[in-house]
């Protein structure tokens, strides 16, 4: 009997058959890419592919759903303790796009410091600002990551190794880091560089709001690669109009796209950038081959990997009723 498997990803159903095809498998999509089309599916189905660009959610999974694979390394647009609740487990593709992520916090990094866009447009425009746009350079800051996992990890690798000074604060420690530890308040307060790649969950929601941001050293800048919640763009757009911080770069945001009417378009020294930092080819095909060794390995009775929600890697049909 085939396995019924929901793709939420945005691509046609004849690419998405050919990325993951198994005899086992009948792919199917929803007929409009709403939440509504969604739910509709749930009950029909035996697996979700969860959707990359976290534009659809599975809430209440349902009788029939048995397994959810998230092709990326995020997971917060799936219920896992609902899921969890059910006996289902939630697999994500931990790891395929650490290297993405991480150096596109490197490169932004690097572009606020060196003014590289504010250059770019400058000359664009005609001007020759060579030595008045007041670019800084990176060895030698100091530099705060929020968050240690692989992404954390390379990070601190990568900083270290352009003459920084690395520390970091996670929910866990992490002995092995190239990095020293710090309390939150810590790090924000001795960060010329702070860096978020930490997950969302409910203790990191608006982690980083006016109290914090308020500690941080005038002419530090922030710069977030993890979600948008995690912080309080009201408080954000407010400390650069202060000129509590020197520029931010976002690759996240509260509501995605970025609202017409957003602050943060219209502010000096800050680097927007649409969800990406994840997206290079290479972590594409990563995490392609992650979702679909998972998805073989839960055909095969074998257990599947990087189960987020505690429940038993082993993925067992539900019968619906």
């Amino acid at each position: 009997m085939s396995w019924r498997v929901l793709a939420l990803p945005p691509l046609p159903l004849d690419v998405l058959t050919l990325l993951f095809d198994d005899d086992r498998a009948e792919i199917v999509v929803p007929p409009d890419r709403t939440q509504a089309a969604v739910e509709a599916l749930l009950p029909t189905v035996d697996v979700v592919l969860g959707d990359w660009s976290h534009s659809l959610h599975v809430h209440a999974p349902g009788p029939r759903l048995a397994f959810v694979q998230m092709p990326s390394v995020g997971f917060d647009t799936i219920d896992v303790d609902a899921c969890a609740a059910a006996g289902i487990p939630v697999a994500n593709a931990a790891g395929a796009n650490t290297t993405s992520v991480a150096e596109w916090c490197l490169s932004a990094t690097l572009a606020l410091l060196r003014k590289t866009v504010e250059a770019d447009a400058a000359v664009r425009r005609g001007e020759w600002p060579q030595t008045t746009l007041g670019g800084r350079e990176l060895a030698g800051s100091r530099v705060g990551i929020v968050g240690m996992g692989s992404i954390g990890q390379a990070l601190a690798g990568m900083y270290g190794a352009l003459g920084c000074s690395v520390r970091y604060w996670s929910r866990s420690r992490h002995d092995e880091a190239a990095a020293g530890y710090a309390e939150l308040d810590e790090l924000f307060a001795t960060s010329d560089v702070l860096v978020l790649v930490v997950a969302l969950a409910a203790e990191t929601r608006h982690l980083v709001d006016a109290r914090r941001l308020a500690l941080m050293p005038p002419g530090s800048i922030l710069v977030n690669g993890a979600r948008g919640p995690v912080v309080d763009e009201a408080a954000l757009a407010h400390a650069l109009r202060q000129g509590q911080l020197a520029g931010a770069a976002l690759d996240v945001f509260e509501t995605e796209p970025l609202p017409a009417g957003s602050p943060l378009r219209d502010l000096a020294g800050v680097l927007l950038s649409p969800h990406m930092a994840g997206s290079s080819s290479q972590a594409a095909m990563r995490i392609v081959a992650k979702a679909k060794e998972n998805l073989v390995r839960a055909f095969d009775g074998e257990p599947v990997i990087d189960v987020v929600n505690g429940v038993d890697p082993v993925v067992r049909r539900r019968d619906g009723g």
